[in-house]
């Protein structure tokens, strides 16, 4: 049986990436050896809408589609890990997530944190799909062209790797 490594891994295909073991196979990292830092993480999604979308969105008739979509992101932020095959189950301490009416659609931003041995970044990305899905999902009788786009992590802080921040972005 390979032998399980939480090291970097050394084939020159996957220069950087963390869950290969030596045989190359998938395996989830062991943080157990990595202090327990503040870890937060903010991510963004948009859903673009039609004006007519737009529009209709007060009187949606399964509810207000904005309220929906931030509780559905902040419940996927804590099943993330039931998702996402190699994510460590998190004790989250926060999940944030906002739906507000942008020009064109919708701006969804999910922010994420944690005091633990590795990062939030896919809980909070997490959070931002679904609750752009959940926008989708309430709103797809009115259009079939809804268009989900710019999924992307906006900043990140703590941890081993530092800090990261989007170009432009909105941590």
């Amino acid at each position: 049986m390979p032998k399980k490594t939480s090291q970097r891994s050394k084939d020159p295909r996957r220069p950087g990436l963390s869950h290969f073991d030596e045989a190359g196979q998938a395996s989830m990292v062991d943080v157990s050896a990595k202090q327990a830092t503040r870890r937060t993480a903010t991510a963004s999604a948009f859903v673009e809408l039609s004006g007519a979308v737009l529009a209709a969105l007060p009187s949606n008739p399964k509810g207000n589609p904005l309220e929906v979509a931030r509780l559905a992101g902040i419940q996927a932020a804590k099943r993330t890990s039931e998702l996402i095959p190699m994510c460590h189950p998190l004790a989250l301490t926060h999940v944030d997530v906002r739906a507000e009416i942008a020009a064109g659609g919708v701006r969804i931003t999910a922010t994420a944190a944690t005091v633990g041995a590795t990062g939030v970044e896919m809980e909070a990305l997490t959070a931002a799909a679904v609750a752009a899905l959940t926008v989708y999902d309430m709103t797809k009788a009115l259009d079939k062209g809804i268009v989900i786009r710019e999924v992307r992590l906006e900043a990140k802080s703590g941890g081993k790797s530092g800090d990261y921040l989007r170009a432009g972005g909105r941590a």
